[in-house]
């Protein structure tokens, strides 16, 4: 099954906007230009490094990139609360990269799944190959179905996992048991839960996180 980039779909099928809880993703717009560096390698490494967003009232809602929340600080849009040591240049100044940032207005997020989207599948499964269970960055991983789609297979959360390429062209258009692989999980829907799970186990490596999701 060759690599495909899903777009957020609803119940119907149709293209929806992402939900509430990943409100602060999206589209960078002109601020994202302003933020550069020397070493274009290593900002490239710097600017995906995850920042831990918070709500106005210090709520911990979503995980997001560097890059994104620089673009949400030049906006106006959120503040750091916790730094790196790290830097990057614009072209008037240095900016120490956020670990922890938090939105300047309230927003409300609804109990309910996120959008369906590759990005939110991978985040869910952590960027982990669901048939070999090896880690790899997002450019190296497709979505695949675990009950193929011309077997009937639906894009939906519980029939889609993150996949390496070796091992969806192993797969083929077979299901795990007929290819002799086994799932790493059971797939579900990505909740607020299932969010809030994640940036538990990301703060575990960062301690800037901590105080805001050990309480």
């Amino acid at each position: 099954m060759s690599a495909r980039r899903f777009q957020p779909i609803d119940s119907r099928g149709r293209q929806t906007p992402q939900a509430a809880g990943d409100a602060v993703s999206g589209s960078e717009g002109p601020a994202a230009s302003r933020i550069h560096n020397s070493s274009p390698l290593r900002r490239a490494s710097l600017m995906q490094e995850p920042v831990l967003v918070l709500n106005a009232t210090y709520e911990p809602i979503n995980v997001t990139a560097v890059r994104r929340a620089m673009v949400l600080m030049l906006k106006g849009v959120a503040q750091a609360e916790e730094l790196h040591s790290s830097e990057v240049h614009s072209s008037a100044k240095a900016h120490r990269v956020p670990s922890v940032i938090r939105l300047l207005a309230y927003r409300h997020i609804p109990q309910q799944s996120r959008a369906l989207s590759r990005k939110n599948i991978l985040l869910r499964d952590r960027n982990t190959c669901q048939f070999c269970g090896r880690v790899f960055p997002g450019s190296e991983l497709t979505l695949d179905h675990v009950v193929p789609r011309s077997r009937g297979g639906r894009s939906s959360w519980e029939n889609l996992v993150a996949c390496c390429y070796n091992c969806n062209n192993s797969k083929g258009d077979r299901t795990p048991e007929e290819a002799g692989f086994k799932l790493a999980r059971r797939p579900r829907p990505f909740t607020l839960h299932t969010s809030r799970q994640l940036m538990r186990l990301i703060g575990h490596r960062d301690e800037r996180w901590r105080k805001y999701l050990f309480y």
